[in-house]
C-alpha cells in the first residue's frame, strides 16, 4: 500500500516508516525540518529512509494548506498515518502559536486531505498528556478528558475531537493514539533521557523536577511501531449500539477510535535515572528542583482495550530499553 506518515524525520515518525518499508509499502514522508531540536539529527534520520527505493520525502509544512491539499490529489495515498507535529509540553509555556499552526491548522489540513482523496484510515498521534488533572489511575480511555493542564495536551484533545467530526459527517476511518512517554534510539534531544545521558557524560549535573517523586509510564519505541503496525489495518467501523449516555468516549456511532499505547508498568523516575547510571556506568549528580508549570505527578496506561484489538500490548522493561538507547547514543555521538 502508499502510506503517507508526517513528521517522517521526527522520532516516532522515523520508525514507523522504517518499519513500513521494511514490510514492503510505499511510503511517502513530510516533514518541515524545524529548528526545534537538531536538525542534523533529523537529516540523519532521513537518510537511513533513504537507503529504500519506496520511500519519498517532501519538505513541506502541516500548515501549508495547498500544499498539503496538493499532496494528496497527486499521490493517492491508501492510508495516512499523522505523527507530525509540534511537541512538548513546556516549549507551549513560550511558543503557543506553534501549537495552534503545526496541530490543528495541520491537523485540520490532513483531515481534509483524507476526506476528499477517500483515505481508507487515518491513524494520529495523542498523546497521554490529555488526561490532564485526571487521578484514577491506570489512565482509561473509558475515562473523560476535559481538564488539559498545557495547550499542548489542549491541541491533542482538540485533534480527537476534530477527527471524530470527520469520522461523523464524511465516515472517515480515525484511530487516535495516546503516547505515554516514548523513548529509545533515535529519540528527541528535549525529552528527559536525552537531556540526561548528555549532562552526565559531560559531568554536568541532571535536573530533576519534584525532587523526583514522579511515576511515568515509559514506553519503548518498538513496541509503539509494532501497535502501530497492527493498529492500521484494523480500521474502525460504526458502531450502531454506542450513545452518548453509556458508549465509551473512546468509540462512537461513527467509525473512531482510540487507544492508549503505553507500557502498563508505571516507573519511579528515579529507578528511571538508576537504570540510565547503571547503563553508563556513572553516577547522575542531581539537582533537584520543584514542579513545572504543565507536569504531571503520574501517568499510567490502561492498554485493555489495545491488547483486544491487536493482541498485542506494550512490555519493554524500562532497563533493557535504557540499555538499547546508551548503546544507540554512545555510537551515533561516538561517546
Amino acid at each position: 500500500m502508499k502510506f503517507l506518515v508526517t513528521g517522517a524525520a521526527g522520532f516516532i515518525g522515523y520508525h514507523v516508516s522504517g518499519r513500513l518499508l521494511a514490510d514492503g509499502h510505499q511510503v511517502i514522508g513530510i516533514d518541515n525540518l524545524s529548528d526545534y531540536y537538531d536538525v542534523s539529527l533529523k537529516q540523519a534520520r532521513l537518510d537511513g529512509l533513504r537507503a529504500y527505493d519506496s520511500f519519498r520525502f517532501h519538505k513541506l509544512d502541516l500548515a501549508d494548506r495547498q500544499g498539503i491539499a496538493s499532496l494528496f490529489a497527486d499521490e493517492g495515498f491508501d492510508r495516512v498515518i499523522h505523527l507530525g507535529a509540534q511537541a512538548g509540553v513546556r516549549y507551549s509555556l513560550d511558543n503557543p502559536l506553534a501549537y495552534g499552526d503545526a496541530n490543528l491548522i495541520g491537523h485540520l489540513n490532513i483531515l481534509e486531505g483524507c476526506r476528499h482523496t477517500q483515505v481508507g484510515h487515518l491513524l494520529y498521534a495523542s498523546s497521554s498528556s490529555v488526561y490532564g488533572l485526571n487521578r484514577k489511575l491506570p489512565f482509561s480511555t473509558d475515562d473523560a478528558v476535559d481538564h488539559p493542564v498545557s495547550l499542548y495536551a489542549a491541541t491533542k484533545k482538540a485533534n480527537e475531537l476534530m477527527a471524530h467530526t470527520y469520522a461523523h459527517l464524511y465516515r472517515l476511518p480515525t484511530t487516535g493514539l495516546r503516547f505515554f512517554t516514548v523513548y529509545g534510539p533515535w529519540g528527541r534531544p528535549d525529552m528527559a533521557l536525552f537531556k540526561f545521558i548528555r549532562a552526565m557524560l559531560n559531568g554536568e549535573r541532571i535536573d530533576v523536577y519534584n525532587g523526583g517523586d514522579m511515576l511515568r509510564d515509559f514506553t519503548y519505541i518498538d513496541d509503539i511501531v509494532e501497535a502501530i503496525i497492527r493498529l492500521q489495518d484494523v480500521i474502525p467501523a460504526p458502531d450502531a449500539g454506542w450513545t452518548v449516555e453509556t458508549g465509551s468516549p473512546a468509540a462512537s456511532s461513527a467509525p473512531y477510535r482510540v487507544y492508549n499505547i503505553g507500557n502498563s508498568q508505571p516507573v519511579k523516575l528515579m529507578d528511571y535515572i538508576q537504570a540510565l547510571e547503571e547503563a553508563l556506568g556513572i553516577q547522575a549528580e542531581k539537582n533537584l528542583l520543584p514542579m513545572q508549570p504543565g507536569d504531571v505527578l503520574e501517568t499510567s496506561a490502561d492498554t485493555q482495550a489495545l491488547y483486544r484489538a491487536i493482541g498485542f500490548k506494550p512490555q519493554t522493561p524500562v532497563a533493557e530499553g535504557v540499555k538499547h538507547f546508551v548503546e544507540w547514543y554512545r555510537e551515533y555521538y561516538q561517546r
